[in-house]
């Protein structure tokens, strides 16, 4: 298990990211431009934006999002036609090469792995990819979705409610049930009402329906 500290939760990342270019290596050109889980976004956009995302440390960032006036979607699309290739090739090989980095816009390591946990799920699902990453990881993550709203507005998806997972330790809150395993709980938390369909409990209908409609 995982202790939740940027020392031991760097490399939970790198190898996430490791693992998700080695399952997109293959790919054929045409599955790149798939619907993703993540809004509009497609299998090469998402790559590009988590590109991106390991590219901006805090100055950076904060001058890009001064920039786009903080609106956050502007900004993103910036970063993301930044860091998109001229090929899905090129793309992979981008995220290929910062893999290892340790760049980012704030200390928040456990963020910045949901970061990939979560848009590699976004990937993987639509495509039929098998890879689920390590329980220890995806509970990282969970714990602190749980605790804050960070990116996403996962501690407010999951007020009122007792997440419990059925493969891990994780388990917070009170309220009407939710089960299921850590994973599915994560993206549920991250917004991904396609997850919702994995759990069970009287909190699933209340859960799904704070997840945006579609992701």
């Amino acid at each position: 298990m995982l202790r939740n500290s940027a020392s031991d939760l760097w490399p939970a990342v790198h190898a996430e990211r490791a693992a998700l270019a080695e399952d997109l290596a293959g790919l054929d050109e045409d599955r790149w431009a798939e619907q993703s889980l993540c809004g509009r976004w497609s299998v090469e956009e998402v790559v590009a934006h988590l590109t991106a995302a390991a590219s901006l440390g805090r100055f950076r960032w904060l001058r890009s999002m001064l920039g786009a006036r903080f609106d956050a979607d502007l900004h993103n699309r910036r970063r993301l036609a930044e860091h998109r290739g001229a090929t899905p090739a090129e793309t992979l090989q981008r995220f290929r090469a910062v893999a290892g980095s340790r760049t980012a816009p704030s200390k928040d390591t456990a963020a910045w792995l949901g970061e990939v946990v979560v848009h590699g799920q976004d990937i993987r699902r639509p495509l039929g990819l098998p890879r689920t990453p390590p329980v220890g990881t995806v509970t990282e993550v969970a714990r602190f979705f749980a605790s804050r709203d960070f990116a996403v507005p996962s501690r407010s998806a999951a007020e009122g409610l007792h997440l419990v997972a059925t493969d891990g330790p994780f388990e917070t809150g009170s309220g009407p049930e939710v089960r299921g395993t850590t994973m599915a709980l994560t993206l549920a938390m991250a917004g991904r009402s396609a997850y919702c369909d994995d759990l069970t409990g009287e909190g699933v209908p209340i859960l799904r329906s704070r997840c945006p409609v579609g992701r």
